[in-house]
């Protein structure tokens, strides 16, 4: 009598939710001890723009409820629970030229964005 053993299905590890870059941590630290001291930043998705989808940062004193709590670098911040789905695998940096600076998301997940870069689709 022979025996068989089932092996079950190997199971790929699912991305990180957000990651920082060195120059996004450096900047939410500088934030945090600054600005905006005693609050964390809260990311979220909402419907807007021409592509559907945006994204929202708000400080905040404390979690709403179903908050993601993400840990990078040393550094904190929330992701709304509806927000999850789209922002899987994100990494989160911070660009400043002479022009311009600010938080920018490099989204595995987008599949196109408006003309303006404003909002985008998955």
């Amino acid at each position: 009598m022979s025996q068989t053993s089932v092996v079950p299905p190997t199971k790929n590890a699912l991305p990180p939710l957000m990651r920082l870059s060195d120059a996004a941590a450096e900047r939410l630290e500088h934030l945090y001890k600054t600005a905006h001291a005693g609050h964390v930043l809260r990311i979220s998705v909402t419907t807007k723009g021409c592509s559907g989808k945006a994204y929202d940062m708000q400080f905040v004193e404390t979690p709403l409820d179903g908050d993601e709590v993400v840990s990078d670098k040393g550094v904190t911040l929330l992701v709304d629970r509806k927000a999850t789905l789209f922002l899987i695998g994100t990494q989160m940096d911070y660009h400043q030229t002479e022009l311009e600076e600010g938080f920018v998301f490099l989204n595995p997940n987008e599949k196109g964005r408006c003309g303006c870069g404003e909002s985008f689709h998955v």
